[in-house]
């Protein structure tokens, strides 16, 4: 199994609206490296969620249900999308200050690579994350 994190400004698609969807298809990304990591994503792949811009925490666990396909809304086929389902929210926001200042999470791809959308977690900052959700 393998873990990635995805961010979606909540004014535009929150924790909420993807649950009351039950299944988001995460569409937009025109980013070649965020679509090379969509196209990784495997079927019941565990996906952190995260807001960007407002709250800058990580709210929530999704799962891949399907695997990349066509991006419905780009003119271009390069483009990919897959579907996530809720899994969890969690206990308690983890902000991006709580991931910065936590010395074993400092090279995470949130952090090197910020303007991502679309990131792999190594397991340990996956389980380091579900901990301070539950702390």
């Amino acid at each position: 199994m393998n873990y990635w994190l995805v961010k979606s400004e909540p004014f535009k698609y929150s924790w909420d609206n993807f649950v009351e969807q039950k299944v988001g298809m995460w569409d937009g990304v025109r980013n070649y490296q965020a679509r090379n990591n969509l196209k990784a994503m495997q079927l019941h792949d565990l996906v952190l969620f995260y807001h960007s811009n407002e709250g800058v925490e990580v709210v929530g666990i999704a799962k891949v249900v399907r695997e990349h396909y066509p991006d419905p809304t780009a003119d271009d086929d390069k483009w990919v999308v897959v579907d996530l389902a809720p899994v969890e929210k969690l206990p308690k926001s983890v902000t991006l200050k709580q991931i910065k200042n936590d010395e074993r999470l400092q090279n995470m791809a949130l952090i090197k690579q910020s303007r991502l959308s679309v990131t792999p977690v190594r397991p340990e900052e996956f389980d380091i994350i579900i901990g301070l959700a539950h702390e």
